[in-house]
């Protein structure tokens, strides 16, 4: 086994460039040395550390789980250091663990920040969230690019990578809507009293789209669709703009019920929104996930 010690730092340097480049060719163009020499010096730190750090994907290269350990460990190497120069300086920046978070776009904003607030406040943690489709966070989470995958929808099944969907929370759903008039009931009776209302919905894909679907179909409600929004931060913004009634987890719009903005006109208890944390399966588990991740949540 290698120490520490023994690690060549020009090796580091010239993997990060690698890394960073995603090529040998540009990556010996910028270091201005051979690619032969470059290739030799990889495959040297490859075999200290006994792990191949890139697999070769078309014309790219992509670094493998060790591949994406070792760059965060280099780019904190050189990070040190460009500390210890600031330090001389009179300025000191403490050493940081990066955790990098994919949020579904349908993702509620206050659940996310829930689910984060124990690392908020702390020094040693430096966030880096990213919003997109799940499909593509998913492939992002597979390439070692994401830490985890935060989701109101479980692992889709065509994924290739193994993958660990953890429950970490349900959520009571409810059709919310500015305050009705005085002649208007405030409480509705679900799903009947929907007839002929006007409803802002989540969009397909959803599990709790679907599911409200579902509802409606069996009772043979028919409403009028006002705007179904992929985005739960925009669903919260139709409600407070628009008289629609619509159909979001209590988290989404938890200020405007505390304000009295929006008001619940119906709780409906056969449908609530399930939020996932989805990691793949890790042979180096990053550690600040064991702090958000309790054992007790569920992985299916």
């Amino acid at each position: 086994m290698y120490r520490v010690a023994s690690l060549n730092f020009h090796h580091l340097r010239y993997f990060q460039a690698i890394a960073r480049e995603r090529s040998l060719t540009r990556a010996a163009q910028q270091l201005h040395v051979s690619q032969s020499a470059l290739s030799t010096q990889l495959r040297q730190l490859e075999d200290r550390l006994g792990h191949a750090l890139f697999e070769r994907i078309g014309r790219r290269l992509e670094l493998t789980e060790a591949g994406r350990i070792a760059l965060d460990h280099a780019d904190s190497i050189f990070r040190t250091g460009d500390e210890l120069l600031q330090t001389l300086a009179g300025r000191a920046p403490a050493s940081r663990q990066r955790l990098r978070v994919g949020s579904a776009a349908t993702l509620s904003r206050n659940f996310q920040l829930g689910f984060l607030r124990p690392l908020l406040a702390r020094e040693d943690v430096e966030l880096s969230i990213h919003s997109g489709t799940l499909r593509e966070l998913i492939a992002q989470l597979s390439a070692h690019r994401l830490d985890v995958v935060l989701a109101n929808s479980p692992v889709p099944r065509e994924s290739s990578t193994p993958l660990y969907c953890h429950l970490i929370a349900e959520q009571p759903v409810s059709l919310v809507s500015r305050p009705p008039g005085r002649r208007e009931r405030r409480k509705l009776r679900f799903p009947g009293d929907l007839a002929g209302r006007t409803l802002a919905l989540p969009a397909h894909p959803s599990s709790l789209r679907a599911a409200f679907d579902l509802e409606l179909e069996r009772a043979g409600v028919q409403a009028r669709l006002l705007a179904e929004v992929d985005d739960m931060a925009m669903l919260r913004l139709v409600a407070r703009e628009s008289g629609a009634l619509a159909l979001v987890p209590q988290v989404v719009v938890r200020d405007e019920l505390d304000s009295g903005v929006l008001v619940e006109r119906a709780r409906l208890d056969a449908v609530k929104e399930s939020f996932y944390a989805i990691i793949a399966d890790r042979r180096f588990p990053h550690p600040l996930l064991r702090e958000l991740l309790p054992a007790r949540s569920r992985r299916s």
